[in-house]
């Protein structure tokens, strides 16, 4: 037995269709465009690329891209004040902050000064307790991600026992959340979890979130179990030359394939789905914002 491979590259290519679809709706019929603002401090080469395909993914759907790009030594009051002025701004519906920023830089205060309801990171402590109290909420892109790409597979999630491996802020707790919402079974597995092996191999879906290369090895997977790999983790590559590198995820995935029924491959999974779901969160906020009727297929 062979796992399906969960394209993610094509699910978001087919996400951004509904986008523009949606926000040409938005256009013809309100006159709104949705408006994303990503604020960059400093000149981080990664950072870099990660906004200019923001950007360039943005202004594909048809909607409004604010780039902010900042000098490396800007002062918490300069960026607090373009913060303050994005949230007043009606036709900024999302706004994010490319991190790491500068040491100087709180990323937390920063996360904290933006609008909740702009939040479209959904990193904000309040879109958290929302989350967790079952209210709407603006939900973090990459666990939005790994739960579309599990209900396109699987369909219903009610019932299915979940392990997801990892506890950080950014993905496993979210996720965590997400499924719980889903009436899935929920397990939350970290560094300290005693017999991680036998935990995980009682799982139908395993979202593995813990940044070790290849940690999960294939026969901690159940048969036919759905996994998720959202690990992206760069390993020497000698084969590919002295000083080579190359991506691998969370999962060993050549031993979990042979046992698995679906899985993500690392790159091509999750990470494709991330800014897809960045502009699904802005769409989302501009409906909000707007009391129009949220898209559907593009939320949690």
């Amino acid at each position: 037995m062979t796992a399906q491979v969960i394209d993610g590259k094509a699910f978001a290519a087919t996400m951004r269709g509904k986008i523009a679809s949606h926000v040409a709706r938005l256009k013809e019929v309100h006159h709104v465009t949705p408006g994303l603002a990503v604020i960059l401090v400093g000149q981080d080469p990664a950072s870099e690329v990660y906004v200019r395909n923001k950007n360039k993914s943005t202004v594909e759907v048809g909607m409004n891209s604010y780039e902010h790009k900042l000098p490396a030594d800007t002062s918490e009051a300069d960026l607090y004040a373009l913060i303050d002025q994005l949230n007043a701004d009606p036709a900024v519906h999302g706004i994010l902050c490319q991190f790491p920023v500068p040491d100087h830089l709180s990323e937390r205060d920063i996360v904290a000064r933006i609008d909740p309801a702009k939040d479209v990171d959904g990193l904000h402590v309040l879109n958290a307790g929302l989350l967790a109290s079952g209210q709407r909420a603006m939900v973090s892109c990459t666990p939005l991600g790994c739960l579309m790409l599990l209900r396109d597979q699987l369909g219903n999630l009610s019932g299915k026992n979940a392990v997801v491996i990892g506890r950080s802020n950014l993905v496993g707790k979210p996720v965590a959340q997400l499924l719980l919402r889903d009436s899935c079974t929920v397990t939350i597995a970290h560094s300290r979890t005693a017999n991680i092996e036998e935990v995980v191999r009682g799982a139908d879906i395993v979202v593995a979130a813990v940044g070790r290369a290849e940690m999960v090895k294939g026969d901690w997977i159940k048969k036919g179990a759905v996994v998720i790999d959202v690990g992206i983790n760069r390993i020497p590559a000698p084969e590919r030359g002295e000083g080579k590198t190359r991506l691998v995820g969370d999962v060993d995935y050549a031993s979990a394939a042979e046992v698995a029924g679906a899985i993500t491959p690392v790159p091509g999974g999750v990470g494709p789905m991330t800014i897809a779901c960045l502009l699904a969160n802005t769409v989302t906020a501009c409906c909000r914002a707007n009391g129009f009727p949220e898209p559907e297929g593009l939320t949690a």
